[in-house]
């Protein structure tokens, strides 16, 4: 999958702005790990300066593809504490994704110096989104995820398995395997996500317009919750979800946005 080019963002209010500053002052924890790392209750939330690339309809994207905010998470499959976040975002569409001002944006970020089959894992995602598109993509990740308790490791011998239940054919999958396209995805999406500032898991930037905070960590459902109430906050009365929503027909997802091909 090829980026696309960066899009043109609209003017952002300064009260966003200065809900960014807000986010920046909130929470702010510095630490001395090793590179990359799981990384639990005691996460960052800053601004940054760094950008991941553009999101387009190559992404897995849940919600609302025109969301003026949208959550681009860095994740890995095997990681305990992202587990525990999958959930957190879910909560977070629950209540936001519906209304058409959230999106959420999964990319990978397997930590193979600690989950040794992380990669494998996300390698079966993208082929899962190769074919299946994006319904089978998530509807596939969350399988994984449910699949193991906090403290256990994926079992990769229900890949094929988890792939068949999201709709994808063994025989596409196995081929999808085979090659080699999928896993440099994996490779552009781990450059991606370093190149954003990501240095764990999980890791997500918050974008909204030209600005973008970040949350370093998996942060309780309540304080993601307060950042980004606190940035929709901001957006009340400048998004109509009636005319600011993709004008295509296509089917839609569990919160009435289109699924993607």
């Amino acid at each position: 999958m090829e980026p696309s080019p960066q899009p043109s963002s609209p003017a952002v209010p300064i009260a966003i702005i200065c809900g960014f500053a807000m986010i920046a002052i909130a929470i702010f924890f510095t630490s001395s790990h090793k590179d990359t790392e799981d990384t639990s209750a005691t996460p960052t939330t800053q601004t940054t300066n760094s950008t991941p690339r553009a999101v387009s309809k190559n992404d897995y994207i849940l919600g609302n593809p025109n969301a003026p905010i949208v959550m681009v998470e860095y994740s890995d499959y095997d990681c305990p504490f992202c587990k525990q976040y999958h959930t957190t975002l879910h909560q977070i569409m629950d209540e936001y994704g519906i209304t058409g001002q959230v999106a959420w944006v999964y990319r990978q970020f397997p930590l193979a110096q600690l989950h040794p089959n992380s990669p494998m894992i996300s390698k079966a995602a993208l082929c899962v989104g190769k074919i299946g598109k994006n319904d089978a993509f998530w509807k596939f990740t969350k399988t994984v995820f449910d699949s193991r308790d906090v403290d256990e490791a994926t079992n990769v011998t229900k890949l094929p398995e988890f792939a068949e239940e999201a709709g994808v054919s063994r025989s596409a999958y196995f081929e999808c395997m085979d090659d080699s396209e999928m896993e440099e995805e994996v490779k552009l999406q781990i450059t991606d996500g370093f190149n954003s500032g990501a240095r764990g898991t999980p890791f997500t930037v918050l974008i909204v317009g030209n600005q973008q905070a970040v949350i370093n960590g998996a942060q309780p459902y309540d304080v993601v919750k307060g950042i980004v109430k606190n940035l929709v906050d901001q957006l009340d009365g400048t998004f109509d979800p009636e005319t600011e929503t993709v004008e295509t027909q296509v089917p839609t997802n569990e919160y009435g946005a289109p699924i993607l091909e």
